[in-house]
């Protein structure tokens, strides 16, 4: 039998996990591998070990913390982060779940750092090293949390005391203009008589666009009661299908587990159905084949920040629907949501609002990722609470 020299052994930390190599032999492969492609990242991106000590930092991470990477190993997260940092206790349940969290809105405050700064986490175990944990920050303004959080409700309630107001002042002397024109058109010429009718159109045209507004002035709270969400994604389907999305193909990718959404059916149905709408005519005519991917899934890493507390409320039950048409443009990807932006030739710009404030009313938040050939729309909702005394089924 060949004898076999033996291998180096691995340093190992105090706790007995191997430690990272630092041998000149490992340090002229591991760039190529992972240092080069990481700092490529323009978010910052930290490498915890067990007992949370930084054993990796990208580039950015460096600048974000105002630190270096030398420096940062040298320090555990604790170290890094002012006491009662949220972030300690959010890897904290990385590592007892071994499941990717996401969270939004944490604000993270370090000796260094000026002022604190608002950012979204992204933080797993690494599949080959489940004992070390991967941080990925990226770092967003207050006003941006705001509008990534809020800005659908807000958009919508920034047209509600209009509606109210439109609904009186508008609508009555709508009924009087149109009231007027069918009087007068009897007793016009044929050229005058389709004025008149004009007249008559337009009126209702812009009475039925105040009825969509006033929509927004409801503040009314939902009844809500435990919904099958694939059973709305179903019947939304269904009158896609028989209607505006005729010759389109549907794809369904529905997790069986989904529990129930709290919610009005009807509600949700409409909001579902103006999405599924909005793909459809986004991929029109195009060369290639129509598709629309229906989706749902079980996130329980997400979770959002409650203004005005330190609450967090969890957004488990995530719904997409995606198309293959040529995308968003990018001015106005930001303004997505807000009232009156459409890239239609007759939109109203009020579809989306009116899907945001929806799902705004539902405890839930929607999102947008587009690019051409995918635009995904993706609404985030709670669990339907379980009423004290109910027994699990």
């Amino acid at each position: 039998m060949t004898a076999q020299s033996p291998k180096p052994e691995t340093p190992r930390s105090e706790t007995g996990v191997s430690a990272p190599e630092t041998s000149s032999a490992t340090s002229s492969r591991k760039p190529v591998e992972h240092d080069l492609l990481l700092a490529a990242l323009p978010h910052p991106i930290l490498v915890l070990g067990v007992d949370n000590r930084v054993i990796y930092a990208n580039a950015a991470a460096e600048s974000f913390l105002s630190t270096s990477a030398a420096m940062l190993k040298r320090m555990t997260l604790e170290e890094v982060m002012a006491f009662g940092c949220p972030l300690t206790a959010l890897v904290d349940q990385v590592r007892m779940n071994q499941q990717t969290v996401n969270e939004y809105g944490i604000e993270l405050v370090t000796p260094k750092l000026p002022a604190p700064k608002l950012v979204d986490v992204y933080s797993g175990p690494l599949p080959d090293q489940p004992q070390h944990i991967l941080i990925m920050l990226q770092q967003r303004t207050m006003a941006q949390m705001i509008e990534r959080q809020l800005t659908h409700r807000a958009a919508a309630r920034s047209v509600s005391g209009m509606a109210a107001v439109l609904a009186h002042e508008i609508k009555n002397p709508l009924s009087g203009i149109r009231g007027a024109a069918q009087l007068l058109e009897p007793a016009l010429s044929d050229e005058d008589r389709a004025l008149a009718q004009l007249i008559c159109s337009e009126t209702d045209r812009i009475k039925l666009l105040v009825d969509r507004m006033e929509v927004f002035g409801d503040e009314r709270p939902l009844a809500r009661e435990p919904i099958n969400i694939h059973d709305v994604l179903d019947h939304v389907r269904r009158l896609s299908e028989s209607g505006f999305a005729r010759g389109m193909r549907f794809v369904e990718d529905y997790d069986p587990s989904l529990p129930p959404v709290p919610g009005n059916r009807d509600k949700l149905v409409q909001a579902f159905l103006n999405l599924v709408k909005n793909a459809a005519e986004a991929i029109g005519d195009g060369n290639e084949p129509g598709r629309i991917i229906l989706q749902t899934a079980f996130r329980p890493g997400v979770r959002l920040s409650v203004p005005g507390s330190d609450a967090r409320i969890s957004l488990p039950l995530m719904i997409q629907i995606e198309d293959n048409g040529p995308g968003v443009p990018e001015h106005l990807k930001p303004h997505m949501f807000d009232p009156f932006v459409t890239t239609k030739r007759t939109g109203t710009g009020l579809g989306l609002a009116l899907v945001a404030k929806i799902i705004g009313d539902h405890g839930g938040i929607i999102e947008c990722d587009s690019e051409p050939k995918r635009t995904v729309f993706r609404v985030l909702l709670p669990l339907q609470e379980r009423v004290r005394g109910q027994k699990s089924g």
